[in-house]
C-alpha cells in the first residue's frame, strides 16, 4: 500500500516467530469482522479436590432407617398382635376408674314408726398424695400447709394428716383423711379451695395447697333422740356395719347391698363419651321394734335417776306386754349416745338389761309358789310356822329382819318374803330334799331359767342354773328364795309375765318385723308359747301378789297405784361382785304386773349396788316401778278395772 506522504516506504522485514493457526494467518477480507486481539494472560485456576463416591454412606444411611423400621413394625406387631390382650387390659385398668356405691343403711323405729336410728348424707374426705409434692406445687411444705388448713376443720390431728399426705409410698394415689363428714364441712373445704385458688390467680405467690383434696359420697348414722334405748339399737362402726345391739343383729337387713360405677377418666375428670357402667345400690330394710318411745323415754329417766341418787353400779328396767310378749320398754343406766362414742365409758356400751346375769333374791319366790300351787302340796291359806332361825343342812337361815316366830298363811309368807316359810313350802314338793329339788328345778326351766330368751341379741346371758344333781348344800335351800341361780333382768320380767298371761310362758320379742325398699313389711316370726302352770295356778299366784302390795304387812307399799289393782314382789339379794366372784353389795328389784285382775303391763326394775341411803328393793325400786307403770296404763289407755281386790290374809291365829 502506497504511503500517503507519496513516499516510497521500505519494505518490512518480517521478524520469524510462532506459526499461526490457519485462521489466523487468513487476511481478512472486505466486510470481514476484525481479528480478536489476544486476550490478556490469566493466573493459574486452582486444583478441585475430589471427594470420595457418596453411594456407600447413602447406603449406611439406608440401611440404619431400615433397621429403625424393622424395629417400630416389630415393637407394633407385638403390641398390637402378639399381646394386644395384656396391653389393652392395662390400658383399660388405667384409663377406667370405678367406685363403690354405699347402699342407704336401713332406718331403726319404734312400735309408731317413730325414727329411733336413721342415715344422713355424709362425706369421706380423701386426698390425691402426688398432688401435694414439691414438683406439683412448688413449694416443699405443701402437705404441712394443707394440714394446718383441713386439721381445725376435720377435727383431726395435724401431724396424722401429714403423713398422709407424705405417705413412704410416693406413687400412692388415695389416701382417706376423714370418714363421714356433714355435708358442712365438706362445703367449709370446697369454698377454702376455691378461694385460694381465685387468690392464685391474681397473686403468683399463693398455692392452692387443697387442690389434691376430694371427697366420695358416704352416709352418717344418726340417732335423734341421743341416749334414748342405746343399750337396744347398739351403734355403727366406722366400716359401716353394726357395733352392737339391733344395729349388729340386724346388720344384713339395714346394711342392703352396695352398688359399683365403672366410668372412663382422663386427668381425674369423667369422659362422658366413653360410656360407664352402673350396678345400682339397694338399700337395706327398714327394722321396726316393738318399743314404744314414750315407755322407754320413761323408763330411762325414772331408771337414771334412782342409780345416780344411790350412787348405785347400774340399773335397768324392763316393759312388756304381758299377752304379746312385746317389750315395750328397755332401759338401762348408765347409758350412752352412739352418736359420739368417744364420750362413752367402754363399760356403758352394753345391753346389761339381757347382758348381766344376777341373783334374783326373792321375785325369784314367785317360782318356787308357782310349783307349791302347781303341784297341790299346799295354797293360799295353808298354814306356815315360821321361826326365827332355820337349821338346814350346814346352814342356820334367817329372815331380813329378826322376828319372833311368825304365823303365816303361805300367802303371808310371800307378802312378808320369808326366806325361812319359802324353803319349809318348797320341802314338800318331794318325799325327800333330793325330789324336792328336781320338781323345782323342772319348774325353774320352764319359767326360762337357763335358757337364752328367745331375743338373739349379741351378749345375751342365759343365766346360770346347775341341774339338781350338781346343787350344794345350801344351794338347796337357798335357790328357792333365789340365791345360788342367776338371771337376767329380761328372764326375770318374763316370769311375771307368764304369771299375768294365764300361765303360758311366751317368748319375749323386740322386732315387730322389717320393711323393705319396695314399702313391703314382714311381720317377724310369731313367738314361741309354752304353757308352765294352770290358769287357776296363775290366778291364785296374781291375788297373793297383791298382798304384797296392797296389804299393810306387805313388802311392796311403795308400788300402790290409785284406782288399779297391783300384783307384786320385791327382791334384796347378795350380789356378786363380778371383778372379785364374791359377794359384795346387794342387787334390789321389784317385779310385778297391773291390772292384777285383767294383767296388761309387766315392768321389772333392778339396782346393782346402791351405795347411798336405802337398798331394799321395795324401798328403792317400788317407786320406780309405780312411776313406770303408771305411766305405761296411761300411754297405752288401760283403764282400771273397778273389781275389789281378794284380800287374802297374811297370818292366822293359833
Amino acid at each position: 500500500m502506497p504511503d500517503p506522504s507519496g513516499e516510497r516506504q521500505p519494505p518490512r522485514r518480517r521478524v520469524p516467530g510462532p506459526a499461526r493457526p490457519a485462521s489466523a494467518q487468513r487476511r481478512p477480507g472486505p466486510g470481514a469482522r476484525p481479528a480478536r486481539r489476544p486476550a490478556p494472560g490469566r493466573p493459574a485456576a486452582p486444583k478441585i479436590l475430589r471427594l470420595g463416591s457418596p453411594r456407600p454412606r447413602l447406603r449406611m444411611v439406608s440401611l440404619a432407617l431400615t433397621l429403625v423400621l424393622i424395629a417400630f413394625v416389630v415393637r407394633l406387631l407385638q403390641v398390637q398382635a402378639v399381646d394386644a390382650s395384656a396391653y389393652a387390659a392395662k390400658a383399660e385398668q388405667n384409663r377406667y376408674v370405678g367406685h363403690v356405691l354405699a347402699a342407704e343403711r336401713g332406718g331403726i323405729t319404734d312400735r309408731d314408726g317413730v325414727a329411733l336410728a336413721t342415715s344422713v348424707d355424709a362425706y369421706d374426705i380423701t386426698a390425691d398424695p402426688t398432688m401435694f409434692n414439691r414438683k406439683q406445687l412448688k413449694v416443699g411444705d405443701g402437705p404441712e400447709q394443707a394440714a394446718a388448713l383441713l386439721a381445725p376443720i376435720l377435727g383431726v390431728d395435724q401431724e396424722s394428716i401429714v403423713k398422709k399426705l407424705r405417705p413412704k409410698n410416693k406413687d400412692l394415689r388415695y389416701v382417706l383423711l376423714a370418714r363421714r363428714q356433714t355435708p358442712q364441712v365438706w362445703t367449709q373445704i370446697k369454698d377454702l379451695r376455691s378461694a385460694l385458688a381465685a387468690k392464685g390467680e391474681t397473686d403468683r405467690s399463693t398455692v392452692n395447697v387443697l387442690a389434691g383434696v376430694f371427697a366420695d359420697p358416704s352416709s352418717k348414722r344418726v340417732y335423734p333422740n341421743g341416749d334414748l334405748a342405746a343399750g337396744i339399737l347398739g351403734w355403727v362402726n366406722l366400716d359401716g356395719k353394726g357395733g352392737g345391739g339391733v344395729e349388729r343383729q340386724y346388720n344384713g337387713d339395714l346394711a342392703g347391698k352396695d352398688g359399683k360405677i365403672r366410668y372412663a377418666q382422663s386427668g381425674g375428670r369423667l369422659v362422658p363419651t366413653a360410656g360407664s357402667t352402673e350396678t345400682p345400690a339397694v338399700p337395706g330394710s327398714d327394722v321396726e321394734l316393738t318399743i314404744d318411745r314414750d315407755i322407754q323415754w320413761a323408763a330411762q329417766n325414772a331408771i337414771s335417776r334412782q342409780v345416780a341418787k344411790s350412787k348405785a353400779d347400774r340399773g335397768y328396767v324392763i316393759v312388756q306386754d304381758t299377752r304379746t310378749g312385746e317389750i315395750l320398754a328397755m332401759a338401762n343406766s348408765p347409758g350412752f349416745d352412739p352418736n359420739d362414742l368417744s364420750k362413752a365409758r367402754s363399760s356403758a356400751l352394753h345391753n346389761w338389761a339381757v347382758e348381766d346375769a344376777f341373783e334374783p333374791g326373792s321375785t325369784a319366790k314367785i317360782m318356787s309358789m308357782a310349783a307349791v300351787l302347781q303341784q297341790n302340796v299346799a295354797t293360799p291359806l295353808t298354814h306356815v310356822v315360821v321361826p326365827n332361825r332355820l337349821h338346814r343342812g350346814d346352814r342356820l337361815f334367817k329372815d331380813d329382819i329378826d322376828h319372833a316366830t311368825w304365823n303365816l298363811t303361805l300367802n303371808g309368807v310371800l307378802a312378808k318374803s320369808s326366806n325361812i316359810g319359802t324353803i319349809l313350802a318348797t320341802g314338800q314338793l318331794g318325799k325327800t330334799q333330793a325330789q324336792a329339788n328336781k320338781v323345782l328345778y323342772s319348774y325353774l326351766r320352764k319359767f326360762g331359767l337357763g335358757s337364752y330368751s328367745g331375743l338373739g341379741f349379741p351378749g345375751e346371758t342365759k343365766g346360770i342354773l346347775a341341774p339338781p344333781g350338781k346343787w350344794s348344800t345350801s344351794q338347796q335351800y337357798t335357790i328357792p328364795f333365789g340365791q345360788g341361780v342367776s338371771l337376767n333382768a329380761l328372764q326375770a320380767a318374763s316370769v311375771y309375765s307368764t304369771i299375768a298371761n294365764g300361765g303360758v310362758r311366751v317368748e319375749p320379742t323386740l322386732v315387730r318385723g322389717t320393711k323393705g325398699p319396695d314399702g313391703r313389711f314382714t311381720p317377724a316370726a310369731k313367738p314361741k308359747k309354752t304353757r308352765v302352770v294352770s290358769a287357776k295356778t296363775a290366778k291364785t299366784l296374781a291375788q297373793m301378789l297383791e298382798s304384797v302390795v296392797d296389804d299393810q304387812e306387805g313388802t311392796g307399799t311403795k308400788a300402790r297405784i290409785p284406782g288399779y289393782r297391783v300384783a307384786g314382789k320385791t327382791g334384796t339379794a347378795n350380789r356378786v361382785d363380778p371383778a372379785t366372784g364374791k359377794y359384795r353389795g346387794y342387787t334390789s328389784s321389784f317385779a310385778g304386773f297391773a291390772p292384777a285382775d285383767k294383767p296388761r303391763v309387766t315392768v321389772y326394775c333392778a339396782i346393782q349396788n346402791a351405795t347411798t341411803g336405802s337398798y331394799f328393793g321395795g324401798q328403792i325400786c317400788g317407786p320406780i316401778f309405780k312411776q313406770v307403770m303408771e305411766f305405761a296404763l296411761k300411754t297405752l289407755q288401760v283403764p282400771p278395772t273397778g273389781a275389789k281386790a281378794a284380800n287374802l290374809p297374811v297370818s292366822f291365829k293359833p
